[in-house]
């Protein structure tokens, strides 16, 4: 693990508590583990992140993002997004790939959401030229894709931007 992925994950155990991970477990099931850290604490800590880590690049978001997300903790996972939405304007449509594949293993509501609306949508929509073209061939295959929650990232995102 990473300097700036260990500080994320001792700082949310270190939020953490049982009753909080019992709770979050009997309302989302068991796809994953979680710490039991609060939502405050998950952005706390991504907050703190950038203060230590104060010249991440483009690269260290994405692998930071893909080191958290990697673990199959609900905390961790919600980490990763609020990272990437703290990032998005670095973000570019070669990151759709990544995201993607977090889309495949999201499992929730929760983690899908705000992937779909507070990454993709605002990624998509910075856009212009060929690189939304890009991003709008990604949008129409993942339309089509077997996966329900890749399919509902399309359909969301699509959905707003028509409303736009």
């Amino acid at each position: 693990m990473t300097d700036a992925g260990d500080f994320v994950d001792r700082t949310l155990q270190y939020e953490a508590t049982w009753e909080r991970a019992a709770e979050a477990q009997a309302r989302l099931g068991n796809k994953l583990e979680f710490y039991g850290a609060s939502v405050g604490a998950v952005r706390g800590t991504v907050r703190d992140l950038a203060r230590r880590y104060k010249n991440m690049t483009h690269d260290d978001v994405t692998a930071l993002s893909s080191e958290l997300w990697n673990v199959p903790v609900f905390e961790r996972r919600l980490a990763a997004i609020v990272l990437l939405q703290s990032n998005v304007t670095r973000l570019d449509n070669t990151d759709l790939t990544r995201i993607e594949g977090f889309l495949r293993g999201a499992g929730l509501p929760e983690l899908a959401d705000p992937l779909t609306f507070d990454v993709v949508l605002p990624l998509v929509q910075a856009l212009t030229g060929a690189y939304r073209g890009r991003a709008d061939a990604s949008l129409v295959r993942w339309s089509g894709d077997g996966d329900p929650w890749l399919r509902r990232a399309a359909h969301g995102v699509n959905a707003k931007i028509a409303r736009a």
